[in-house]
């Protein structure tokens, strides 16, 4: 089914609290280096004449306003309530990884496990990871496990937005 115009497609209304630009502040890390802090805008926005989201996150150091990091991709839902509301999720980095999450909805809360990795020769390796979203207080907290370069799944990132404009 697709949308058009300014319609929400049905499929989607699972996540529309997703939709919008929420900033905020959150600690990163990576196996073998030292955590760090960061900024970030995160952007899930409509795509018209689709029924998914477009999904974008740049993320910099607070102190210089050095980029870090960065992802693009797409959400979109999948089943229904009788069978489970499921979000599949792509992303890619600039750092030649893409992954492909599948999830469960659960209210204002999303959990997502990787169902596929793919990476450049040049790229890290990342041999799992796991997401977690959910609206705390009006907030969008997010926490992002890895298990990367031989290590177990530890946390990676993790940061609470705040909803800078509303519907996108």
């Amino acid at each position: 089914m697709t949308s058009s115009g300014d319609e929400l497609a049905p499929e989607l209304f699972p996540i529309a609290f997703l939709l919008g630009t929420w900033v905020g502040e959150g600690v990163g890390g990576y196996p073998g280096e030292p955590d760090y802090p960061f900024a970030q805008e995160v952007r899930f926005q409509r795509v018209p004449g689709l029924p998914v989201f477009g999904y974008s996150s740049r993320i910099w150091d607070p102190e210089t306003g050095t980029p870090i990091d960065g992802e693009v991709g797409y959400w979109r839902t999948a089943g229904t309530y009788e069978t489970g509301l499921r979000v599949e999720v792509t992303i890619a980095h600039p750092t030649g990884i893409v992954e492909m999450y599948v999830g469960d909805v659960d209210g204002g809360k999303i959990e997502l496990t990787d169902n596929v990795t793919v990476r450049t020769a040049t790229a890290r390796e990342i041999e799992r990871s796991q997401r977690l979203y959910g609206i705390v207080e009006g907030d969008l907290a997010y926490a992002i496990d890895i298990a990367a370069e031989g290590h177990e799944l530890r946390p990676h990132r993790s940061a609470r937005l705040q909803k800078l404009s509303p519907d996108a």
